[in-house]
C-alpha cells in the first residue's frame, strides 16, 4: 500500500485523535481520577507507540508522520498534564 507522505501524515493525525478520544473516555471512568488515569493511559500509549515504531522499523524525524511522532505527542501531553496536576505520578 503506497501512500503519499500527506496521506500517511493524515492517517497518523486521525489515529492520534481517535486514540486520544478513547483514552479520555476510559480516563473519565477511572477510579483514581481523570488526571491520574489519563497520565497512566498516556504512558501505556507511549510504550505502545515506541514498540510499534521499532517493529515497523520507522525512522525518527522522517518527512512523513509516523509512530515516533505520535509517541512524541503523547509525551508532550503527559508532561503538560503532570505540569498542571502536581499530584499525578510520573
Amino acid at each position: 500500500m503506497n501512500l503519499t507522505r500527506e496521506a500517511k501524515s493524515i492517517q497518523v493525525i486521525i489515529r492520534l485523535c481517535l486514540r486520544m478520544t478513547i483514552l479520555m473516555v476510559f480516563a473519565a471512568f477511572g477510579s483514581i481520577g481523570f488526571g491520574r488515569s489519563l497520565v497512566v493511559f498516556l504512558w501505556m500509549s507511549i510504550a505502545l507507540s515506541a514498540v510499534l515504531a521499532i517493529m515497523k522499523r520507522e525512522v525518527p524525524l522522517d518527512s512523513a508522520l509516523n509512530h515516533w511522532d505520535e509517541m512524541t505527542a503523547y509525551v508532550a501531553l503527559c508532561c503538560l498534564i503532570v505540569g498542571f496536576d502536581h499530584f499525578a505520578p510520573i
